[in-house]
């Protein structure tokens, strides 16, 4: 459902604009923090990576997007946080959310 809203809301030449490949630092930055609030199991995000990808996306775009709705857990912080405590849990997060800019820019070399 999230991904017919996102395709419906936002035409190629828009997510072109947010997420493609001429947007470099700040479209990975942009998908960084849109996977990180995101709240979407595997086998729904990579069908959605590959509806962006064939929309005008870009392969680091969506490397950190995919990166960091996997690793980081915003929406899931006051779970994570009453298991694993503060420290560890935010320390967690943030060492995940700078590994997906590590992961778009592997994907930049091997792909762009």
């Amino acid at each position: 459902m999230l991904v017919g809203i996102l395709l419906a809301i936002l035409d190629p030449t828009a997510i072109s604009h947010l997420f493609g490949k001429e947007t470099g630092f700040i479209g990975v930055f942009i998908s960084s923090m849109i996977g990180s609030i995101t709240l979407m199991p595997g086998f729904v995000a990579f069908p959605t990576a590959h509806l962006l990808l064939q929309n005008g996306a870009g392969y680091m775009q969506i490397g950190a997007f995919i990166s960091s709705l996997m690793m980081v857990g915003i929406a899931t912080l006051p779970v994570e946080m009453k298991y694993f405590g503060k420290k560890i849990t935010l320390t967690r997060n943030l060492l995940a959310f700078l590994f997906t800019f590590v992961v778009a820019l592997v994907i930049g070399r091997v792909v762009g």
